[in-house]
């Protein structure tokens, strides 16, 4: 995608720089009082205070604010216009709710006090207060604020704050009507985000959907993202004899289901990682246009190896940003019986595995669910629904269980072309912002739950990621980098007055 022209005139980055560095003052005790707040998912009355908390804050700044009717956790609307009575209508999707605080231990005593790590590259630096790390003139931009939530997604919902704030002390304006929608079940699939949309649609009604979640690339500059992959789970159960068997007095007789599961496993893909479940791959072609731009995303495939502890990749796409355009099968774990101390010299019951499937927007989710059950069934499987009966035992050799997918919001990948307005405008801010053409990545690997929302409003949607590539958002010692909040600020501050 071009680079917006700057010809208008010469933006001013030393001033703009020390606005975004006011404003992340001016919010920063706000930023760790919210921080402070426990929001994970499953806890619904966190949760709850979380949006209440937001709904006030919001609501201070002007902003018109609703909860929408979703059971315990209601998702809240928030929304305010700007002068022009013709200007278009945002829609930008955040999430309030947390990933559970993983049993690794953090380097604090609770994941919900947030800390202030120095010298993020050096580990034993101790952790300090950080109440006072935007104090002075030479703040250490490269320190990181650690707190569960931090990067995913209180700190973009508390840069738009602070952004807006800050316009507001200057009496600037924006150039869109904003509408903000704050999800309360993200981290579990949003599983009731398209029945909240569909019954708020003509509430929700916007132009164009911006997404402030996610991670920038990994080079830290300006980031935008043109779509995401979908992903449902399924699980895969291959049922051997009707109980555990003692290995020598069955062994060469009964037939092993962890070997059946292994072979089945084992004809899914080739040697080079390519899915060999037939048209698994079926409607992708990319253009040389589509080729141009993932070759622009300024990867390093020997960082990329490195930080996978690989030795090389696998052949699906000739690049990183390549293979992310086609959709994965992959085996998240597999169970069976017991393994070191605790394993016994028996023939397993039965074998399982659980998958993940990553969509494309070329790949229907449930035609791919509809390919691999096929695929399951080509190879001599008898597919049955719930536990065997003796007569399934009895007349079928190969016995499968093959779970039934629940499609929800996360299912259906998105994209938006690079030429629609929103995509312009993204862009065009990010220039005049930082002064350089953004990466601008085609489909990121990771799926968010927007698809459902574009598919029900039927708006054209962009990821603007605001927070560090190694935040460590849902694992331990979740950070953010302070520059990033500084820059984060920054960039909306821009956005949000560019013409669209």
């Amino acid at each position: 995608m071009p680079a917006q022209s700057t010809m208008r005139a010469a933006p001013d980055y030393a001033t703009e720089d020390v606005r975004a560095v006011q404003a992340a003052r001016a919010s920063w005790r706000e930023f760790l009082a919210l921080l402070r707040l426990p929001n994970v998912t499953a806890d619904a009355a966190d949760v709850c205070k979380t949006a209440d908390w937001l709904s006030q804050a919001f609501a201070r700044r002007g902003f018109a604010v609703t909860s929408l009717p979703n059971g315990e956790r209601p998702m809240l609307l928030a929304g305010r216009r700007c002068p022009d009575p013709a200007a278009p209508t945002i829609l930008c999707y955040m999430h309030m709710d947390a990933q559970p605080v993983a049993n690794q231990p953090w380097s604090q005593p609770s994941p919900w006090q947030p800390t202030l790590r120095p010298s993020w590259s050096m580990p034993d630096v101790a952790y300090v207060d950080p109440s006072d790390a935007l104090a002075g003139d030479a703040i250490d931009r490269d320190a990181r604020l650690v707190a569960r939530a931090v990067a995913d997604d209180k700190g973009p919902i508390m840069m738009l704050l602070a952004a807006l704030d800050s316009l507001a002390e200057e009496a600037r304006g924006t150039s869109v009507h904003l509408k903000v929608l704050l999800d309360s079940e993200e981290e579990i699939g949003a599983p009731n985000l398209g029945t909240v949309v569909s019954a708020n649609r003509e509430a929700l009604k916007a132009d164009a959907m911006l997404v402030l979640d996610g991670s920038m690339h990994a080079s830290n500059r300006p980031t935008m993202i043109l779509g995401n992959r979908g992903a449902f789970m399924t699980t895969l159960t291959v049922f051997g004899p009707r109980r555990d068997l003692h290995s020598g007095q069955f062994g060469n007789y009964a037939a092993n289901p962890v070997f059946r599961l292994a072979m089945l496993l084992a004809s899914m893909k080739d040697d080079d990682g390519r899915v060999r479940v037939d048209g698994f791959y079926d409607g992708i072609a990319l253009t040389d246009a589509d080729r141009r731009q993932l070759e622009s995303v300024p990867d390093d495939d020997g960082v990329l190896r490195a930080r996978a502890g690989i030795a090389q990749p696998e052949r699906v796409g000739g690049t990183y940003q390549e293979a992310l355009q086609y959709p994965t099968l992959n085996v998240m774990g597999i169970a069976a019986a017991q393994v070191g101390a605790a394993a016994r010299t028996i023939i397993p019951a039965q074998a399982t595995a659980s998958f993940d499937v990553r969509t494309v927007p070329e790949t229907d989710p449930e035609r791919l669910f509809g390919l691999l059950r096929a695929h399951v069934l080509a190879q001599g499987f008898h597919l049955i629904e719930g536990e065997p009966t003796e007569d399934d035992r009895r007349r079928y050799p190969k016995l499968a269980r093959l779970v039934q997918p629940r499609f929800n919001g996360m299912a259906h990948a998105v994209r938006t072309p690079a030429d629609e307005p929103v995509c312009r405008w993204v862009e065009g801010a990010l220039v005049a912002a930082h002064g350089e053409a953004p990466v601008c990545i085609r489909m990121m690997g990771g799926s968010v739950p927007t698809g459902i929302a574009v598919r029900e409003l039927g708006v054209p949607c962009v990821l603007l990621p605001l927070v560090n590539a190694d935040n460590n958002q849902h694992s331990h010692d979740e950070n953010l980098r302070l520059g990033n909040y500084i820059d984060g600020i920054r960039t909306l501050r821009r956005l949000l007055t560019h013409p669209f």
